[in-house]
């Protein structure tokens, strides 16, 4: 007998979610394969934080009543999720290389669930980093000093904008040729966003002209949101005279937002092109 039931619609989000997950657990298994991958994301953040608290923390003032330790280990939170959000965009080109874009595209799945799977499987990569920075910076005597909650809403806080970074690599690995552009691309984008912040130094130690950008840079915004929510500034600290710095919190969460409109579209249309070619 035929049978006529209708075939089961799922709905679009779900869909989309469900086959993001099973893409995601595929990249997640790649490190059983490739183990040098988590070896990169574990020891990096620990190669940091030792580098910076006990080789260049005696040459840096922070200013009064503030240990540099402390002052350093949300620079280094900040810094190392925005690199581990460039994973997305050297897999999403190796795929390209490889051919695997045209093989999930003749799958039934989602047009989006590679990309959501490709940024969500960094979120793990990025979790498992913040969980070894946490340990290390116990070791060397950071301590978050405004409770549990606040500590776990900065953990929440980095790994949105790590997320938010992921979908700007993702787009950039679907238009460039090679895995190896993709590596200079994110060289020239994070190294300037990281290092012209106050992830390492106090934004007071800038010169005057490149102070604006300082301030308004996300990842020093996203720096000083996880520092006042660990606790790790001095009673009575003041943030600088500017909205981005007295607001962090709300600032980040605006690029937050501003990145996922503009390149969750423009990845999905990239990787539409790019897989049709």
């Amino acid at each position: 007998m035929t049978d006529l039931r209708i075939p089961e619609r799922r709905n679009p989000v779900l869909r989309a979610l469900t086959d993001g997950w099973i893409v995601a657990k595929r990249n997640l298994i790649k490190i059983k394969r490739v183990p040098e991958i988590m070896v990169f994301v574990l020891i990096s953040p620990i190669m940091f934080v030792l580098l910076f608290a006990y080789v260049f923390g005696g040459a840096i003032d922070v200013g009064p009543g503030l240990d540099y330790k402390e002052f350093l280990i949300g620079g280094i939170f900040a810094q190392t999720v925005v690199f581990g959000a460039t994973f997305s965009g050297a897999a999403m080109a190796e795929d390209m290389q490889k051919g695997f874009i045209d093989r999930f595209r003749s799958l039934p799945m989602a047009r989006s669930a590679v990309l959501i799977g490709r940024t969500g499987s960094d979120v793990v990569y990025n979790v498992l980093s913040l969980i070894i920075m946490g340990l290390t910076g116990l070791l060397v005597g950071w301590r978050a000093h405004h409770g549990i909650p606040k500590m776990l809403g900065a953990f929440a806080l980095l790994l949105a904008f790590a997320y938010a970074i992921s979908w700007i690599m993702a787009w950039i690995g679907l238009i460039v040729p090679s895995v190896d552009v993709i590596n200079n691309a994110s060289f020239i984008v994070i190294m300037p966003l990281t290092f012209v912040s106050n992830a390492f130094v106090p934004l007071e130690s800038f010169p005057g002209f490149l102070r604006p950008f300082v301030e308004w840079n996300p990842v020093s915004a996203v720096t000083q949101a996880v520092r006042e929510l660990f606790g790790n500034l001095p009673d009575g600290h003041r943030a600088p005279d500017v909205w981005s710095m007295q607001h962090p919190v709300v600032y980040t969460l605006g690029w937050v937002v501003l990145i996922m409109v503009i390149f969750v579209p423009l990845s999905v249309q990239a990787y539409q092109r790019a897989s049709t070619k």
